[in-house]
């Protein structure tokens, strides 16, 4: 692949994806082939948030190709609790490495650190922005078990306004043709304006609805997401939402035979334990999946060379409003945008430049 880092998902071509696609179903076939294909690499985790199937599959994944992990599962751990940037944390870790797996609850966060690394960097998850690799676990699922991903109505459920699997997801499937999205959700928590844009410029189609129940039988997919605690800042508009989609056996006596029921993990209550003995329930699968996607991501990323980056400006005095932007702690990053349109967006976390993200 050309890939040097993956910030986003479309920084893949659809050709790239469906070659790493092809890796990965080698590496799930025959997994003894490669066990040696990243022998003497070393990746770097830095998780600034909490995380187990991320984390923990891309350590799996890279000691089953021969390598070795180091990093931080907890900031406060790190010099990060002494006031330490992100940029002085990446330029030291990717001498010491030879790919950089990131995960912050600052979006953009990634972006920022390819600005500064010597090693390809890999987004594990920015904020309630974009989480590519989990995005290549959902693509691999749907492949893998249904033959094709396009043509396929997708519905959506949940957080749709922090979920950042979600937002990938939906960012991804422009590269597929025909495929329908049912977005679930309550309206105080459906998708964020940047992506229905993403969706109107792609000529997307889709449609927005609160009821899962009326459109359970249209669906080929069902993706669950839980509402997420930890990016409500009011702590009552948690509680207004949480418990509002409740996925049981019950209601997928309506769903299509061949359904496929997958949730990013992890769950809180919105799918009942009743349906894990479902045949249609493949989210254990598809967190397994993940393990042989990130395979194929780090044995070709892992071995590229290093490489200096680009010279990068200092920044200036314009900052991104959205609160959660990895803008408002790294002062020296450059107010980097990208035209959508007649607006100007922030190139890191993908809000309209100027406009205060809602909390």
């Amino acid at each position: 692949m050309l890939l040097r880092n993956l910030v986003d998902f479309e920084d893949l071509t659809r050709a790239e994806w469906e070659a790493l696609y092809e890796s990965c179903s080698r590496i799930i076939e025959r997994p003894s082939d490669f066990i040696d294909t990243c022998r003497g690499k070393v990746a770097c985790n830095l998780f600034y948030e909490p995380s187990t199937r991320t984390n923990f599959s891309f350590q799996a994944a890279m000691l089953r190709l021969g390598g070795s992990v180091f990093g931080f599962a907890d900031p406060n751990s790190s010099s990060v609790a002494k006031g330490e940037t992100l940029k002085d944390t990446v330029k030291m870790v990717s001498g010491y490495s030879d790919v950089i797996v990131i995960r912050s609850p600052r979006e953009g966060a990634a972006k920022a650190a390819a600005l500064y690394s010597n090693v390809p960097v890999i987004n594990a998850g920015d904020g309630g922005h974009m989480h590519p690799t989990q995005t290549m676990t959902d693509l691999t699922t749907i492949t893998r078990l249904r033959g094709s991903v396009d043509g396929l109505s997708i519905g959506l459920c949940g957080d749709l306004k922090n979920g950042r699997t979600v937002h990938s997801l939906i960012k991804a499937l422009a590269k597929f043709e025909g495929i329908k999205f049912y977005l679930i959700s309550p309206r105080e928590l459906s998708v964020p304006e940047y992506i229905r844009i993403f969706m109107k410029e792609n000529r997307q189609w889709n449609v927005e609805v609160t009821n899962l129940d009326a459109v359970m039988p249209q669906l080929d997919v069902l993706y669950m997401t839980r509402i997420q605690r930890e990016r409500f800042t009011d702590p009552l508009e948690y509680e207004r939402n949480r418990g509002v989609y409740i996925l049981t056996k019950r209601k997928l006596e309506r769903a299509k035979e061949r359904l496929l029921v997958m949730h990013p993990l992890p769950r809180v209550d919105e799918i009942a334990p009743d349906v894990d003995d479902d045949p249609r329930a493949v989210y254990f699968q598809q967190a397994q999946f993940g393990m042989y996607i990130r395979m194929a991501l780090l044995a070709d990323l892992a071995n590229q060379e290093k490489k200096a980056p680009a010279p990068v400006p200092m920044g200036g005095h314009r900052r991104c409003g959205n609160p959660s932007c990895i803008t408002k702690d790294e002062w020296y990053l450059p107010p980097l945008t990208k035209r959508i349109g007649e607006v100007d967006y922030c190139a890191y976390c993908d809000k309209a430049v100027g406009e205060r993200a809602e909390q």
